[in-house]
């Protein structure tokens, strides 16, 4: 019976003692997120605003490339809708945010 008694009061005063361990356990999960956002989410978001800014400077004349894969030069710009000449007599509107990269002259001298 005194037994019995012991092993009763060890396992009030153990399970007393894990109370604190469960703020611990979020540790691990707290670093693991700064972990993501140092590697995927801060260079998205880099990403994105160096397009914003390309985006905003494109001007007439300016040879761009679409991300459907569409070169041609920039004829007239209205809001958020470019005109572009892809071929003699041949022009199509587009949005400003489907152009992926603007063409440098010296990379058509190459092509």
């Amino acid at each position: 019976m005194f037994i019995s008694i012991l092993n009763a009061q060890e396992c009030v005063a153990s399970s007393g003692q894990t109370g604190g361990a469960g703020l611990g356990s979020f540790v691990p999960i707290i670093i693991i997120f700064f972990i993501f956002y140092f590697i995927m989410i801060m260079p998205q978001q880099k990403k994105m605003k160096e397009h914003e800014k390309m985006i905003s400077e494109l001007k007439k004349g300016d040879n761009v490339l679409l991300s459907s894969g569409i070169y041609g030069t920039i004829t007239n710009i209205k809001d958020n809708i470019l005109e572009i000449k892809i071929a003699e007599n041949v022009k199509i509107n587009v949005l400003k945010t489907t152009v992926s990269q603007v063409i440098k002259d010296e990379q058509t001298k190459n092509n």
